[in-house]
């Protein structure tokens, strides 16, 4: 059995740059609602958790559900990635997305890339359209309702009174034809078929590895606007993903 604190993580304050979710860019929230049996079975990991809640609003800084190879193992980070190096765990929050045009550059990205990859597992994401001088909030599903998994990386980073404190980024790419119009960037969502190739560890070639961070395909998913609601991390209730209009 892998309890919720396998990794470690605690939930912490919200850094304030995350209340409103468009503030954030891309990624900046997701749901993860599907119960815990069928995401250990989906994504093959042990998934007997007393304390697991489904969540409908995830902002940055929370513990997010994550799965690691070697074998699987699926475990809680914060999201918003602290390099080893980092002097305090607010770098954190300037670290929730890596660029996969950039990862293989970046010193807060490069050796993750090639030695620490993990899936983030999501249900849907929000991101919000600019209309005129509004700013409307979308959500982004499988037309299947399907979970599935972002392109991660991790780090660990121990704290001054020597906790160890796992982390993690999602990768952004091009935005396909169902983002486009919303945003330019969207989540890199790996097909199942390459989530065992992403958790390998024996593959470190960053040429191999950046050349699965693409758009996923754009027939599979919808977007539809929801209500205002989802603006605050504080509301965290299925209310928040309803269609509206």
């Amino acid at each position: 059995m892998i309890g919720r604190m396998f990794f470690g993580v605690k939930s912490g304050r919200i850094s304030s740059i995350f209340q409103r979710g468009y503030n954030t860019g891309m990624c900046g929230r997701f749901s993860l609602t599907v119960d815990l049996g069928e995401l250990a079975r989906r994504f093959e990991f042990d998934g007997d958790w007393d304390a697991f809640e489904r969540r409908y609003n995830i902002a940055p800084t929370q513990d997010v559900l994550t799965v690691v190879g070697g074998p699987r193992r699926g475990g809680y980070m914060r999201w918003g990635l602290i390099p080893s190096w980092a002097k305090d765990k607010s770098m954190g929050s300037r670290t929730i997305n890596a660029r996969a045009e950039t990862v293989v550059e970046k010193p807060s990205f490069r050796n993750a890339l090639r030695r620490r990859r993990c899936l983030i597992l999501a249900d849907g994401f929000y991101e919000w359209q600019r209309v005129g001088a509004d700013r409307r909030p979308m959500r982004i599903v499988m037309r299947s309702g399907e979970p599935f998994a972002f392109a991660g990386l991790w780090e660990t980073w121990r704290d001054p009174q020597g906790e160890i404190v796992p982390s993690c980024t999602i990768i952004t790419t091009t935005a396909n034809d169902i983002l486009s119009p919303i945003h330019d960037r969207m989540p890199v969502i790996l097909r199942r078929e390459l989530e065992d190739f992403w958790l390998d560890g024996s593959v470190d070639d960053p040429d191999a590895l950046t050349s699965v961070l693409v758009p996923y395909d754009d027939a599979a998913m919808e977007a539809y606007e929801v209500s205002e609601l989802v603006n605050s991390f504080r509301n965290d209730g299925p209310e928040v993903m309803e269609r509206v209009g």
